[in-house]
């Protein structure tokens, strides 16, 4: 075959086309040899001489097309009730027959370079500035598919589609339909214009001829299927039934429909199943949360989750329940006495509501919210709101039972789990610098008298709690710490000092404390004569301090002091770990059967009241007697007990320095009052410093979100700050506006 063109008799040339055009488009039988030669028949009319005959080939392949389909379109519409199988049966014939004749006529298609398959291309000619824009002929194939919109499915449009809807309609109420049928009709919606370029084009036919009555028809069924379900069930039964028709809607549009409509067609069947009813599910809500019916709230879930707004009546709901069913809990402990049954029963509450959240709500983060706020309610609720609440000071104490040897007999991963509990309380504290003055005063009681029941429980538990609140929250706590392990290097330098002079006579340790580190006030500690035994101890460290650091003063915490004394006057002999106070009392015995309350108040220099309490723990243990019966008074006399005696060679006499008074956490509480103000007077100074001028409400919340993370302080204390530091001319009011302020450098 040459390729030079040539003249060419269209007429003849083109009825032998037309004639396998049509074994083609009825995917007929077409042998090869014939098919080569109807590819050389496009190509010599494509460059016939003298002139192509291009665009009259065009024309004749568009009128085959038309005329084909409408006598296919005359098929469908004889077909009456089996409009929908016949019409399927020639789309998919056409639609196959149309991509071989495209394949056909693929060099007709390079003339007109439609590669993207646009439809309009733009011209500028040389001699003028206008701009023409004309129609670009498509590819057969489009072209081919073009026509089946515009002849067949334009003209049997409302036809088809009231037919696909009743089938549609029919599977809705459980009758058996023709899925390959219906899906094929539908995507023949789609295909006719998949030769668009874009894709909100190619679906603009699909949507505006099948897709907008389909939504139409789905809303007016719902609407009657649930005006149906809510008159003959429950709302129990009435959301069961929807989260199974909504199943089941999800799947028939997957089945029939194309993808992009999936999201429309389920919002609209949410709309009238849920949406209208909104008013209605959302007050079975309450006794539902109350009840907690797991899987009816799980249902409502999966049914209002999807509506705008549609959750907020539930999420209040379950909020308010976990409020309240955690005070009721809270409320019938005494919490003074058990702050171990107080926490574990903030644990209870937080762990069956953490579970009702994962399970019937997939761990929604907006449920996770309302379970914080629920439980932070409680952990921080107070019956006024000039009170504070104890969950600091009870978490802190329960940490302390954790943490104290004897308490309980618990493994080390026992305690482990236990203290992870602990911060997931903490979690929710607010006044969580409380808790830091009542962890750290307990900390440094149990460093002190060596009752931890391991250092690594203890370091575990304050890198939780930094973890949680940053280094600077624990940076005290690291600190005691470190004054343990230094205390013991001086105590072996000190040994080594005193290498080569004369003994002490005893055996004497000293723990150096920071006093800026550790919450040990004197405040409430006693006067006290050093016993002569212990003086030259005493006398000798100071001396080595002194010489290896200049500058610091030591103050001796005797109320904190403890020792071992040998009792030798009985039939066998006894070891007994006493407080300074008791041991100033006992050594008095040394010289004396007896003595007088005065004679030991002189000699010791306690206070009346230390004294008394002293003695009593003396005699509570037997070690001494008082004579005569009735209150103590200077003259009442103790006696040293000869007949003493105890299973135990080895015994304590703790008891006085274990009890924390009701005066002392009165001061610890007074002292976190002290230390928020200066908190919040330095978070002021640090804001107006790099603001410079603030207005009176914008500085409230600047302060109010530093302090947060500490503690959440009142506006009337933040406002007494701001005016303390305008008394000290850190800020000044401005004199044309009093809402104000400027940092004064």
């Amino acid at each position: 075959m040459s390729l030079k063109p040539r003249q060419v008799d269209f007429t003849s040339t083109w009825s032998t086309l037309r004639m396998t055009c049509q074994s083609v488009i009825r995917l007929g039988q077409v042998e090869r040899a014939i098919w080569n030669d109807r590819f050389s028949d496009v190509y010599a009319l494509c460059v016939a001489f003298p002139d192509p005959l291009t665009d009259k080939l065009y024309d004749e392949v568009k009128k085959f097309l038309q005329g084909h389909v409408v006598e296919l379109r005359e098929m469908v519409e004889a077909a009456n009730e089996n409009v929908l199988f016949t019409y399927h049966h020639h789309w998919a014939e056409f639609s196959q027959g149309a991509s071989f004749m495209n394949y056909l006529f693929r060099y007709l298609n390079s003339q007109y370079g439609d590669k993207s398959g646009t439809s309009s291309w733009m011209e500028m000619t040389p001699y003028s500035f206008s701009i023409e824009f004309q129609e670009r002929p498509l590819e057969i194939g489009a072209l081919a598919l073009n026509t089946w919109r515009q002849e067949m499915i334009e003209h049997m449009k409302d036809t088809v589609v009231t037919a696909i809807i009743k089938q549609i309609r029919r599977d809705r109420n459980g009758e058996t339909c023709n899925q390959s049928i219906i899906q094929g009709v539908i995507d023949s919606f789609v295909k006719v214009e998949e030769y668009q370029l874009k894709q909100a084009l190619s679906l603009k036919f699909y949507q505006e001829a099948f897709e907008t009555p389909l939504l139409s028809e789905t809303g007016d069924y719902y609407r009657r299927e649930a005006s149906s379900l809510l008159a003959e069930n429950t709302c129990s039964e009435y959301t069961q039934k929807v989260c199974a028709r909504l199943q089941e809607e999800q799947l028939r549009v997957r089945k029939f429909l194309h993808h992009s409509s999936f999201t429309k067609v389920t919002r609209e069947t949410e709309s009238r199943l849920v949406e209208d009813h909104l008013e209605f599910l959302q007050g079975e809500c309450r006794t539902m949360v109350r009840d907690e019916k797991r899987e009816d709230l799980s249902r409502m879930y999966q049914l209002l989750k999807p509506i705008p707004n549609g959750l907020q009546v539930m999420l209040t709901e379950v909020e308010g329940h976990i409020r309240e069913v955690g005070l009721e809990a809270v409320q019938a402990i005494a919490t003074d006495k058990n702050p171990g049954e107080y926490v574990e029963a903030l644990l209870a509450l937080h762990t069956k509501f953490s579970e009702l959240v994962q399970e019937t709500f997939g761990k929604d983060k907006l449920f996770v919210e309302a379970l914080d706020k629920g439980c932070s309610a409680v952990v921080n609720y107070t019956e006024s709101p000039k009170q504070t609440a104890k969950s600091a000071e009870l978490l802190a104490r329960y940490c302390d039972q954790l943490l104290k040897k004897g308490s309980k007999n618990a493994t080390e991963q026992e305690i482990e789990d236990n203290l992870n509990k602990v911060i997931v309380v903490f979690r929710y504290v607010e006044d969580k610098d409380i808790f830091q003055k009542f962890y750290s005063k307990m900390l440094a009681k149990r460093l002190i008298h060596g009752l931890s029941v391991s250092s690594e429980a203890e370091e575990g538990m304050i890198a939780r709690l930094k973890q949680m609140c940053g280094f600077e929250y624990t940076s005290k706590l690291h600190r005691m710490f470190t004054d343990m392990t230094v205390s013991e290097s001086l105590n072996s330098e000190f040994s080594e000092f005193m290498r080569g002079k004369t003994g002490l006579g005893l055996s004497f340790t000293v723990q150096i404390l920071q006093s800026g580190a550790w919450p040990l006030g004197q405040a409430s500690s006693s006067p006290f004569g050093i016993p002569e035994e212990l003086l030259r101890s005493i006398t000798m460290f100071e001396l080595f301090y002194n010489t290896k650091f200049s500058g610091r003063k030591l103050t001796w915490l005797h109320h904190l002091c403890n020792g071992e004394m040998r009792l030798n006057y009985l039939k066998k002999p006894y070891t007994v770990t006493v407080t300074s106070y008791q041991m100033g009392v006992l050594l008095m015995f040394n010289h004396a059967k007896s003595c007088t309350v005065s004679e030991m108040s002189s000699h010791t220099q306690l206070s009346e009241k230390e004294m008394k309490r002293t003695l009593q723990s003396l005699v509570d243990v037997k070690l001494l007697f008082q004579t005569g019966m009735g209150p103590v008074v200077p003259e009442t006399s103790f006696t040293v007990n000869d007949q003493f005696s105890n299973k135990r060679t080895k015994l304590k006499i703790t008891t006085a320095v274990q009890r924390e008074t009701t005066q002392e956490i009165a001061q610890t509480h007074t002292a976190i009052d002290e230390d928020r103000k200066l908190y919040l007077q330095a978070a002021v100074v640090r804001i107006m410093k790099s603001r410079k001028a603030l207005k009176h409400n914008l500085l409230i919340q600047e302060v109010i979100g530093q302090a947060k993370a500490r503690f959440s302080p009142s506006i009337a204390l933040i406002k007494k700050c701001i005016e303390a530091l305008i008394e000290k001319q850190y800020l000044e009011r401005r004199e044309d506006s009093k809402d104000e302020y400027h940092y004064l450098a």
